[in-house]
């Protein structure tokens, strides 16, 4: 089982994409390791004013999930949702799975990312990140099917946490953007308390962000994979 690649730190801009330079091919097992295959994974941000944090790749056994819809998010789920930091949820998976990294830097509207994972025969794949400026609204790609040969492209939906009240206030909304605080671990008040697709931004009163800037309508990313 490859668990993982520092492959993030490979990575190269170019212009508005992002995409997996200067690999030295010969480190990963595809055709070597029995049943090992490597995909590359192209992220594409397709909201009109929403960036994505540092993108969390996994893939890994399909009897396993990042999150369930209408159940409590994790406290590492939480995390990232509320403050875009993959850490807790990636050391909460990693002996549990094929393979885990996260592609560092922002993406911005209209900009990709590209990447190189593992996986071992019959894996399913995943991908989460954090939508800022949200309170905790997170893109993800949960479980979904690797191709046997070729590409299949799957346009991503947002999803609330539930784990903050979703206020739109700066204050409670980390990033360029706001620069305010994320996850801080106390008891929110006037959350859902459970995993739900995002309905997006509202006009809410108060010096909060207004939906004409930042407001989306589902889906919000697209992710491509290719078998290498």
């Amino acid at each position: 089982m490859f668990k993982s690649h520092a492959i993030a730190a490979t990575l190269a801009l170019t212009g508005t994409t992002a995409f997996a330079q200067g690999i030295d091919f010969s480190d990963f097992p595809f055709g070597q390791e029995e049943g090992v295959s490597g995909y590359e994974v192209t992220v594409t941000n397709i909201t009109p004013g929403q960036t994505f944090t540092p993108q969390m790749v996994v893939t890994h056994a399909a009897d396993i999930s990042l999150f369930q819809l209408g159940e409590p998010a994790s406290m590492e789920l939480e995390i990232l949702a509320e403050g875009g930091d993959t850490g807790p949820l990636t050391d909460a998976v990693v002996n549990v799975v094929s393979y885990v990294d996260t592609v560092p830097g922002l993406l911005a509207p209209g900009a990709s990312v590209s990447a190189v994972v593992m996986a071992d025969e019959g894996d399913v794949i995943s991908m989460a990140a954090m939508l800022i400026p949200t309170n905790d609204t997170f893109v993800a790609l949960n479980g979904m099917p690797l191709p046997d040969g070729g590409s299949v492209t799957y346009y991503v939906k947002a999803y609330d946490a539930g784990t903050e009240e979703n206020d739109q206030n700066c204050r409670n909304i980390p990033g360029p953007v706001c620069g305010g605080e994320g996850y801080n671990g106390d008891p929110a008040e006037g959350d859902e308390g459970f995993v739900h697709v995002s309905n997006g931004f509202h006009r809410l009163p108060g010096n909060t962000l207004r939906p004409n800037a930042y407001d989306w309508r589902n889906p919000v990313a697209k992710v491509t994979v290719t078998r290498m």
